[in-house]
């Protein structure tokens, strides 16, 4: 009976680490949005969790970071430029701030994220 038992425990540690790899943990929820991100992008853009815009033309800071191709470097090289931005965003970012958003930003992406549409 112990012969048996010592042949079975490495199967049964095998077959629980196995199955250990199939369990998933959730991603952590992103951290809090920087205040100047909430005051200067908040009013057209969902910049935090449920990520439902303010406005209706304006994606989600969620949206915009799971783009494909989308890095904290794209997004830094489009905030640098104000040309990119509508009309509604009538102001220019300095380098810090252009920091504090790509990094933001970029702490949304997800591998599980779904566009809505």
């Amino acid at each position: 009976m112990t012969y048996r038992l010592t042949l079975l425990a490495p199967a049964a540690a095998s077959a629980a680490l196995a199955l250990s790899a199939c369990v998933t943990t959730p991603a952590p929820p992103p951290p809090e949005p920087p205040a100047f991100v909430e005051a200067a992008c908040g009013g057209c853009h969902s910049v935090e969790p449920p990520f439902l815009s303010p406005s209706t033309t304006a994606p989600s800071f969620e949206a915009v970071a799971n783009r494909p191709g989308v890095t904290r470097a794209t997004i830094k090289a489009w905030l640098r430029n104000a040309h990119n931005y509508p009309e509604q965003m009538d102001f220019d970012l300095t380098s810090e701030k252009v920091d504090e958003v790509a990094d933001y930003m970029i702490t949304l992406r997800r591998r599980d994220y779904i566009p809505v549409e």
